[in-house]
């Protein structure tokens, strides 16, 4: 299962981090919907029921953007499907964060979006996962590994960088956005919908993870993980609902012994806790930092560089002038008449 997050880039430096190649070959990167930027929060500590951000087709939202355009949006963690009757959402009897990939065509929550493709990718730093001991639960953060040691994905060699120093990528006016060297964010396959109230009302965008069985590495800790989409080609795909069919997409949902992990602090079980110590490593024996690892290494000098507002003001990337001489996104998802403002 997957049932808490952490996502502490700002909105900049996570729009660059979602950097890719067009069909063309060009680096582009993915705008925000319009005013989604505003309402997306940096959170260490993100459980269902908040606002998370993902990355979805811009056709979606305008039915003549280019087919590998995509756009990032902000939607809450917990799928209220289209058809849900009440007025509110709240009085959903069932839990939609999650969706075991075996029984998505099976129940009509996930079947309907599946079909329309409705398919979304959830960006993270990682997530967390706990094991289950004797007498207590121990917490461990789970990621993908970082730079070029021990990573599968090619793309990664070009982002080694020293523990010490972490690169902020510069965009000049024209020129495409250059690769980013920060931290490599988890991307996780999910599905969203969009319910209108009954009685009218703003559409509320919602998501759902997608999880598989648990890779060898991960099976001592629990025995379902997210569904991760890994590499550019991957992440093409599952957003390509136009040429890519549910039938094919499917296949992409496999469980990838890719990711690394650490045990953390139990701070991070309450998710009223949501500081930089919720991911620091933490040594099982003596309850200090442990000696650490290439990819702690590159995580504890991302988290000393401060808040993401600080190494937002620190970055020499656009100004917010420049932000908001962007064009804005179009509005609504096709098949709805209403502008969406999530709530």
């Amino acid at each position: 299962m997957c049932g808490r997050t952490a996502c502490t880039l700002a909105p900049d430096e996570l729009s660059r981090a979602s950097s890719y190649r067009d069909r063309g070959g060009r680096r582009r990167q993915p705008r925000w919907r319009d005013g989604d930027a505003e309402k997306y929060k940096p959170s260490y500590n993100r459980s269902p029921q908040s606002m998370s951000p993902v990355l979805l087709s811009q056709q979606h939202f305008d039915k003549d953007a280019p087919v590998d355009e995509r756009v990032l949006a902000v939607m809450r963690w917990g799928l209220v499907p289209a058809w849900f009757k009440q007025d509110d959402p709240s009085k959903m009897h069932y839990s939609t964060s999650n969706c075991r990939s075996e029984n998505i065509l099976e129940k009509k929550t996930y079947k309907y979006p599946m079909n329309k493709g409705q398919r979304c990718v959830i960006l993270a730093d990682g997530f967390y996962e706990w094991k289950r001991q004797e007498k207590q639960k121990q917490p461990f953060f789970i990621y993908f590994p970082q730079g070029s040691s021990g990573s599968s994905d090619p793309a990664t060699s070009k982002k080694a960088r020293s523990a010490e120093k972490v690169s902020l990528d510069m965009t000049e006016e024209g020129e495409a956005p250059r690769e980013w060297t920060g931290w490599r964010l988890l991307t996780m396959a999910g599905l969203f919908d969009c319910w209108t109230p009954p009685e009218g009302g703003e559409p509320l965008y919602t998501y759902t993870v997608i999880t598989v069985d648990a890779s060898p590495n991960l099976q001592d800790i629990h025995g379902r993980m997210p569904a991760i989409l890994e590499g550019e080609e991957e992440v093409r795909r599952w957003l390509d609902f136009g040429k890519v069919k549910s039938q094919d997409a499917l296949k992409l949902l496999q469980s990838k012994n890719t990711l690394t992990f650490h045990p953390v602090s139990s701070l991070v079980n309450n998710s009223r806790n949501n500081s930089p110590e919720c991911l620091q490593p933490l040594d099982l024996n003596s309850k200090k930092e442990p000696k650490p690892t290439g990819s702690s290494k590159m995580m504890m000098s991302w988290l000393k560089n401060g808040s993401p507002s600080k190494r937002k003001k620190s970055n020499t990337c656009e100004s917010e002038e420049e932000t908001k001489k962007r064009p804005k996104s179009t509005g609504a998802l096709q098949g709805t008449n209403k502008k969406p403002r999530i709530h």
